[in-house]
């Protein structure tokens, strides 16, 4: 008898073991976010002129551009497919610690997944998966020993990337509840209205921001949305220490030309309203390059900093 509650015991061990709940894999940065562009030559000056970063191969996709500004980190131009209309975005990525792992932990939380990893040169490995809304989520478990990547300059920190929601609430339910993230700062250009909401990822300090447009029940793209007003929703920030130095290298590397505002005039930083200088820069199909001082000048409206700021 007592050998058989001893059997029971083990063959219990091994059932719940074998039942047991992934662990989420650590994410610890944005990886890059794909974009479309209908003037390849255009978007190559941009990229690398304008912005420094240094063009690579894309093992994603052959007909693809990487411009890196750091190892694991890049833009990913992508040639615009027919029918596109006013998108510009494909996708937002972020790295993770294990892809595969990250993988059976979403699949074990009721995600849609892929059956298997795609995979690259060096042995990055990587997963798409859609968002309550739709949007296009990649995970990257970036390879152990990258290849080196020039530094252009400017920065080599893609610091947050941003992209539009309607649902707050439901997009919690995907980025906070099962990924983690942990809330930033929020705020709005009424004090009143919060449309900016930005979290960090879990184990690292960059940070998604939702650009909140319209209201809960709608989705995708407006009607009344002009392709201008979508590329500076759909955007990706470029963390410097300090901003006079980078518009200083900007404007002696002759890096601005063509940026002007809505009113025609030249680009120019401002201080943001979460307290933060930046300067806004437009690729050549509209998607808004966002520079950003890594700390606030002081206090920022809306609401308080939650989370530690990005360091370099």
């Amino acid at each position: 008898m007592q050998r058989q509650i001893i059997c029971a015991g083990l063959a219990l061990g091994i059932g719940g073991a074998a039942f047991a709940q992934p662990v989420r894999p650590a994410i610890t940065s944005v990886s890059h976010l794909a974009v479309y562009t209908s003037d390849p030559a255009k978007a190559e000056g941009f990229y690398v002129h304008d912005l420094g970063a240094s063009k690579q191969p894309d093992p994603e996709n052959p007909t693809g551009t990487r411009y890196h500004f750091s190892l694991l980190q890049f833009v990913e131009v992508l040639p615009l497919p027919a029918g596109s209309g006013i998108n510009r975005l494909d996708h937002t990525a972020f790295n993770v610690s294990d892809a595969e792992g990250m993988r059976r932990y979403l699949m074990s939380k009721g995600v849609a997944v892929p059956r298997k990893l795609s995979r690259g040169a060096y042995n990055s490995q990587w997963f798409q998966v859609k968002d309550p809304e739709g949007n296009v989520i990649e995970f990257v478990q970036p390879p152990a020993t990258p290849p080196a990547i020039a530094d252009g300059g400017l920065s080599t920190h893609i610091i947050h990337a941003g992209f539009i929601i309607h649902d707050r609430k439901l997009e919690d339910s995907f980025y906070r509840d099962i990924l983690g993230f942990r809330p930033y700062w929020s705020g709005g250009m009424k004090d009143d209205v919060t449309s900016w909401v930005s979290q960090q990822v879990p184990d690292g300090t960059d940070w998604l921001e939702y650009m909140i447009v319209g209201t809960p029940d709608t989705r995708g793209i407006p009607a009344t949305m002009s392709q201008a007003n979508l590329g500076v929703l759909n955007h990706f920030a470029l963390g410097v220490p300090n901003m006079e130095a980078a518009y200083t290298s900007l404007w002696n590397g002759d890096r601005l030309k063509g940026q002007v505002d809505a009113r025609g005039q030249q680009s120019v930083p401002k201080i943001g309203r979460d307290a933060k200088w930046q300067l806004n820069l437009i690729d050549p199909d509209g998607t808004r390059a966002e520079v950003m001082e890594l700390k606030a000048i002081g206090k920022p409206c809306c609401s308080a900093f939650t989370a530690s700021d990005p360091e370099k």
